[in-house]
Parts: structure tokens; C-alpha cells; sequence
């Protein structure tokens, strides 16, 4: 009878393995894929000065690579959650330090992308001087430093009046690591506040761009364009609003269930709200660009697609701004 328990208890750990390897490839092989493709999309914008000086593009890239890192900053802590590996607290403040930056920079892009649909529809004589290079730049730098305050915050805490974390290694999670009530506390006031003020910029930028477009001298096409292009950074504001709950929907399943529930639950918000945002949104703007995606199918398909370079250049040119 020992030998029959054994043999099953062995059978089941065999199984479980096999099947946490599976859904590890299942997630890891399609971020592997759009890694790529914004791989590729951040050489585009490389090969073209355009795509460097003007601001559309500067965010459009900034987007890109802030997207790439958070992707594979999920990528990282979904394959330590799911292995259960125990870590150093260290190198897990580091790694959770650096995805809560990244996930905030992301937010907060969304607003100056909006605002530059804004400038550039509703004030288009002075879009040049208010969207410059320096000062699309020294947004981003802005949008940067106010990323770090919680993050500062929580690191002082942590070494200055947190002595609950006496352990060397853990399981690398928000919920083991912080586990001081103040740290939630912080956690949703910031996260209140970044997502009230996108929320509003997001709000007041598409009601002037379609309040603009319905007057009689306005570029309609443009404004249309403008406007749906918002609409989306109001939907990405949704989806990240949505992937907050991951973590707490996680801790709840993780507590009232067994754990191979727990472990599909897991793969499916990891899809959901964190693949799927950061995937879906640059190849959107990506397309959506006729100019971009011209220069952008070219190098994906190793230049077996080919352009008119010269209909390519001129529509660049000519539509940059009103896209």
C-alpha cells in the first residue's frame, strides 16, 4: 500500500511540474513574440530623423520602450511566482521597485500623449513651440521623477521603521514583502491620485478635441483621428485601472483554494491584464500610422515587403501631426 501512495504522490508532482512548465511556455512564448515586434518598432523609429524630432513620435517611442520593459518586468515575476521560488529580499525590492516605476510611467504617459493630441488639434499654429523637443523631454523627465515618489518612499520606510522583514529569502510579492498596513495605504492614495489625474487629463482632452472637430473651420479628418486616438488612452487607463485587482484577486484565490486553481487563475489574469494591454497598444499606434507602418512592415518582414519610398516620405512628412 505504501509503495501504490508513493507511486501516486509521485505521479501527481510529476504532473503538476509538466503542467506549470506548460502554462510557463504558454505565457513566456507570446511576450517573447511582441518583444519582438517592439524590437522592431524601436529600430524604425531609429532609421528615420523624423520619427526622432517630432513629439508625436518621441512619446510614441517613449511608450514603446516603457511597454517593453513592464512586459518583461511581468514576464520575470510571473515566472517566479509560478516556480515559487524563494528569493533574496534585496534582489526583490530591486525587482518589485523597478515594475511599480515602470507601471506608473506607463499611466502617466498616457496623459502627455493626450495632451499632445490637444496642443496639436487645438492649437495647431502654436503646436510646434509648445511640443519641441526639449520640452517633450523634460516632460518624460518629469513623468519619471514623479514615478519614483512612491517608490522612494516605500524604500526609506522600508529600512528606516519596517522590522517585520527578518527573513533573507521569500516568495517575491508586494503582499510578503510590505506587510505593514501604511504600505497599502500609500500604495492606493498614489494610485488614486495618478489615476484620477490621467483619468481627468484623458476626460478634458477628448471632450475639446470633439468639441473642436464639430466646429466649421476645423480639420474634421484630423480631429476625428485625434479623438479616437484618445479614446484608446482612455481604454488602456481601463485595462490598467483592471490589472490592479490582479493582485489582490491573486491573494484571495491563493488563500480559499487549491493550488493548481490557483495557479490557472494566475495565467489567466497574467494574459488578461498584463500580456494583453501591453502587447495590443503599441501594435494599435503602431498600424493606426500610415507613415510608420509603412517603414514598419518593411523592416518586420526583413525588407521582403516593399515601400514607396517617396509616397512614404511625403505622407511623413505631411500627416505627423495630424494622426
Amino acid at each position: 500500500m505504501s509503495n501504490l501512495s508513493d507511486s501516486k504522490s509521485n505521479l501527481t508532482q510529476t504532473l503538476l511540474l509538466v503542467d506549470r512548465d506548460v502554462r510557463t511556455v504558454l505565457s513566456v512564448t507570446p511576450c517573447v513574440i511582441f518583444l519582438y515586434v517592439n524590437g522592431v518598432m524601436l529600430f524604425t523609429l531609429q532609421k528615420r530623423a523624423v520619427f526622432q524630432e517630432a513629439s508625436r513620435y518621441i512619446l510614441f517611442g517613449h511608450m514603446l520602450w516603457v511597454d517593453t520593459l513592464n512586459l518583461f518586468m511581468s514576464v520575470v515575476l510571473f515566472v517566479i511566482a509560478v516556480s515559487r521560488i524563494s528569493i533574496m529580499k534585496i534582489v526583490c525590492l530591486i525587482l518589485l521597485v523597478v515594475a511599480t516605476v515602470i507601471y506608473q510611467v506607463s499611466i502617466l504617459n498616457l496623459a502627455l500623449m493626450s495632451l499632445e493630441r490637444y496642443v496639436a488639434i487645438c492649437f495647431p499654429l502654436r503646436h510646434a513651440d509648445f511640443t519641441s523637443y526639449r520640452r517633450t523631454n523634460m516632460a518624460i523627465g518629469v513623468v519619471w521623477m514623479i514615478s519614483w515618489l512612491q517608490s522612494l518612499i516605500e524604500i526609506i520606510m522600508f529600512y528606516a521603521i519596517d522590522t517585520t522583514n527578518t527573513a533573507m529569502n521569500l516568495f517575491c510579492s508586494r503582499t510578503t514583502l510590505f506587510r505593514l498596513q501604511i504600505y497599502k495605504n500609500l500604495d492606493i492614495s498614489f494610485t488614486c491620485i495618478y489615476f484620477v489625474s490621467v483619468c481627468f487629463v484623458v476626460i478634458f482632452t477628448y471632450a475639446s478635441i470633439a468639441a473642436v472637430a464639430k466646429s466649421a473651420s476645423a480639420d474634421k479628418i484630423s480631429a476625428r483621428k485625434a479623438n479616437k486616438t484618445v479614446l484608446l488612452h482612455l481604454i488602456q487607463l481601463g485595462l490598467g485601472a483592471a490589472s490592479i485587482l490582479v493582485g489582490v484577486i491573486q491573494e484571495v484565490i491563493f488563500i480559499y483554494t487549491n493550488y493548481m486553481t490557483s495557479m490557472y487563475v494566475m495565467y489567466f489574469c497574467f494574459v488578461t491584464f498584463q500580456i494583453f494591454p501591453r502587447c495590443l497598444s503599441p501594435l494599435i499606434y503602431g498600424l493606426r500610422d500610415q507613415a510608420f507602418s509603412s517603414f514598419f512592415k518593411y523592416y518586420f518582414t526583413f525588407g521582403l515587403k516593399k515601400q514607396n519610398t517617396c509616397h512614404t516620405e511625403t505622407r511623413l512628412v505631411a500627416t505627423h501631426r495630424n494622426k
